[in-house]
């Protein structure tokens, strides 16, 4: 699995929301989000960074590129 829809899956889980909180909360259907979980499409860069503001995290821990929060459930 991809690093980035495996990490929206861990940080969706940590904070105990649905896919379609996450997706009502940044403006895009429920399957488009659960695309990107499944790694099956990738979100446009504004979709990205609308995800990582609602999970509290830099984009580059959401893509992987630095850890995520130790804390995952409070964000960086």
């Amino acid at each position: 699995m991809d690093i980035f829809a495996e990490n929206l899956i861990i940080l969706r889980k940590a904070r105990g929301l649905s896919r379609q909180v996450v997706s009502d909360a940044v403006h895009i259907s429920a399957k488009s989000y659960e695309r990107y979980e499944k790694n099956e499409r990738e979100p446009s860069l504004s979709i990205a960074y609308a995800l990582a503001d609602f999970y509290g995290v830099a984009i580059d821990q959401l893509a992987g590129r630095a850890p995520l929060p130790e804390n995952p459930e409070k964000g960086a």
